[in-house]
């Protein structure tokens, strides 16, 4: 069987990661800044300004690049991943008030799962979406599943873990921005140093470790917050440990999935990741959002049984799941007052959706570092003369092919 040399891609990820810990690990700062200091619509205003400098900047230093052989998007196919994942996003986001048995709901669902297994099933036109002829190579698809447990636990807690520390534990938005930090800086100072541990150890060995390392910090956040005195004290370990494993984990996930294929097959390699990100962090914010939202209205039953009926339970759980203060509270519902008297109410209830959203998290993301570890098995590293995988035609197809960075099973 005839056999190419391919160029593996310079490692450029780990600046690119340290540019994106910077942003990540300063932004809560910089957008609680702009919101005391003028008003929350400069936090999206700010964002014309960058978009701007971003376009001066790609406009002048970045050489436009075009495939010759490129064909048709593959309108089709984007089509109905997009519906697919639309109506599955609807299906847990309106579960909880429509009823997830309810005709209307399941019809939803039906047609979602129908067309993700039309998607998988069928492979039309020259140049599909996603060649699934990837997922042959074990490191890709260990890489990838590191991609999918960063999404399935660090990033949709960016979104509900402010409205844990404003009012929850009841800290101003300056300071919740700055225990923020803890669990966002360690992105900005480990990709380098991961990077090297990567080279040195192999990535199928630092990436399930990265994802071991952040599921015990969720874990670890989850006792922090269900303690008698939570405070910022007793959450920090957890997002500090939560952080350093997505500091482990991001740099060498972005470079494997790309290095693992063909060059020729790069782009669709990053396709795949960046898709596979972007669903998943869909797909689990709903789910966080939702399991928030019950642990909230467990809760609250268990503190209101008896002053307040249960479809008014419902509505005051998705308000606190939403963020509400305590005073927005009070007034949309007076009868708070009468049996809420020391304002303990919302930071109980929101303690226990936070604990039930952190379980949840650190349990998923350890069994897919367990996925990711398995999947890895013993793949090889690239053994080219000159460092780059060897790629071969899979099955005789053009433009598939397996490599020596894992090989096809």
């Amino acid at each position: 069987m005839p056999s190419f040399q391919i160029e593996s891609p310079a490692p450029v990820s780990s600046p690119s990661a340290t540019v994106f810990g910077f942003g990540l690990g300063f932004g809560p700062a910089v957008g609680g800044g702009l919101v005391t200091v003028l008003n929350w619509r400069w936090v999206f205003l700010i964002n014309v300004f960058i978009a701007a400098v971003t376009m001066v900047l790609l406009t002048l230093g970045v050489r436009e690049s075009r495939d010759p052989a490129a064909g048709r998007l593959d309108i089709r196919g984007i089509g109905m991943l997009s519906l697919a994942v639309f109506g599955l996003v609807f299906y847990i986001t309106q579960g909880a008030e429509l009823g997830f048995a309810d005709p209307a709901e399941l019809v939803v669902l039906g047609l979602s799962v129908a067309l993700f297994t039309v998607f998988i099933v069928e492979k039309t036109g020259t140049h599909p979406m996603f060649q699934f002829s990837l997922f042959r190579i074990r490191m890709f698809s260990g890489a990838l599943l590191g991609c999918v447990g960063m999404n399935f636990s660090f990033w949709p807690l960016i979104i509900y873990l402010p409205i844990y520390l404003q009012h929850g534990l009841g800290y101003g938005v300056d300071t919740a921005a700055v225990v923020l930090l803890a669990y966002t800086l360690p992105t900005l100072v480990l990709p380098p140093v991961a990077e090297r541990l990567a080279l040195r150890f192999r990535p199928s060995s630092i990436i399930p470790l990265g994802l071991y390392v952040i599921g015990a910090g969720l874990l670890l956040l989850n006792i922090g917050s269900r303690s008698d005195h939570a405070s910022w004290l007793t959450v920090l370990p957890g997002l500090l440990l939560g952080g350093i494993g997505l500091g482990l984990t991001s740099t060498p996930v972005t470079n494997t999935t790309t290095e693992s294929v063909p060059s020729n097959r790069s782009g669709m390699a990053s396709g795949l990741d960046m898709s596979a990100r972007l669903i998943t962090l869909a797909v689990n914010i709903s789910v966080m959002g939702l399991l928030l939202a019950l642990g909230i209205s467990d809760r609250l039953h268990e503190l209101l049984s008896g002053h307040v009926d249960e479809a008014t339970v419902r509505t005051l759980a998705e308000r606190v799941a939403n963020g509400d203060d305590t005073t927005a509270l009070r007034e949309a519902f007076p009868q708070l007052a009468a049996v809420d008297s020391t304002s303990s109410l919302v930071g109980s209830a929101l303690a226990s959706g936070f604990g039930l959203v952190t379980l949840y998290r650190g349990i998923a993301v350890w069994v897919i570092a367990t996925a990711s570890l398995v999947t890895f098995g013993r793949s090889k590293r690239p053994s080219t003369s000159n460092g780059a995988a060897d790629a071969r035609p899979i099955d005789g197809t053009q433009g598939q092919f397996e490599t020596g960075v894992g090989g096809r099973e």
